[in-house]
């Protein structure tokens, strides 16, 4: 199919980007972004972020885009090849080029994530050497509605000391292999360390659930707008017992209400219990798993 160059993009890639990504899941009935988001991406290329594109004779045909998150945890998104162009190696040349980027730059892994409806992306991170960690799904309460507070069950705001202490003996930290959705980038997960949850208590929001100890947590980071509606993100929800994940939610619902916000996004394990619990707590969730795929960078 001709020579293959990797190189970083640049803004004059936008129309084959565009070309091959108008199709990308037409299948699910769902649009591809990165044409849309694509000048930016190129313009906001730096130090920390990378932006690659695969040329063949000419023609742009691949694109994945690396960047730094934390002092040594990377991020990938974005893959995509055209598809006369798959299963020529393309895929693998890009994410080698930015695994060996981020490796150069420090990272010791990099991580991506991709919806458990799309069957073909996950099986494209596996076969370029990511593996599969952990998967997560969104719980969805509605700002304001809050019910009423289960018996001997209340919350505490930014309690940092006692949040860190539950989320590191949590079965959600164990499910989640101790990820989070990242401060800065709401489309991304890292590690939530103590220093990164003190600095969401600063410009955010900690809770902490007491009830005989502490028995939940969660950490909105921010919010941001979507399609007209603004959302708060919470980077994590963690909690042990229904009555604790009812007096968590009530605090989410409360607090986005607080926020100004019309939907809330949650951080929570998708594992039986705490996607039920939720449902007690009478949370919705979002339809679909979000998995993380990870490659170690300490060997390459």
């Amino acid at each position: 199919m001709g020579d293959r160059t990797i190189r970083r993009a640049r803004p004059d890639d936008h129309d084959d980007v565009a070309a091959f990504t108008q199709e990308t899941w037409s299948d699910h009935g769902v649009g591809d972004y990165l044409a849309d988001v694509f000048p930016q991406w190129v313009e906001s290329d730096g130090p920390r972020q990378r932006t690659a594109v695969v040329e063949v004779d000419g023609r742009v045909v691949g694109l994945c885009q690396g960047s730094l998150l934390t002092d040594d945890e990377g991020w990938l998104q974005g893959m995509r090849v055209a598809p006369d162009y798959r299963g020529a190696g393309h895929a693998q040349a890009l994410v080698d080029h930015l695994l060996d980027w981020l490796r150069d730059e420090g990272m010791t892994v990099a991580r991506n994530m991709i919806f458990g409806w799309n069957a073909a992306g996950m099986g494209q991170s596996h076969d370029t050497g990511l593996v599969p960690v952990t998967r997560c799904r969104w719980a969805q309460p509605e700002p304001g509605e809050v019910g009423s507070p289960p018996a001997d069950a209340f919350v505490t705001v930014d309690d940092v000391t006692a949040a860190w202490r539950f989320w590191t003996h949590s079965d959600a930290r164990a499910a989640l292999a101790g990820l989070a959705f990242d401060t800065d980038r709401a489309w991304a997960m890292s590690e939530l360390g103590r220093a990164r949850l003190q600095r969401i208590a600063e410009t955010g929001r900690v809770f902490a659930v007491q009830s005989g100890g502490t028995r939940g947590m969660a950490a909105r980071t921010g919010t941001r707008e979507r399609d007209g509606e603004t959302i708060a993100d919470y980077a994590v929800g963690a909690w042990d017992g229904t009555d604790a994940g009812r007096a968590l939610f009530d605090a989410v619902r409360a607090d986005a209400a607080d926020c100004g916000a019309d939907a809330t996004r949650v951080c929570i394990p998708d594992t039986t219990r705490f996607v039920t619990d939720a449902a007690v707590a009478r949370a919705d969730h979002s339809d679909d798993s979000v998995f993380v795929f990870a490659a170690d960078l300490t060997d390459r």
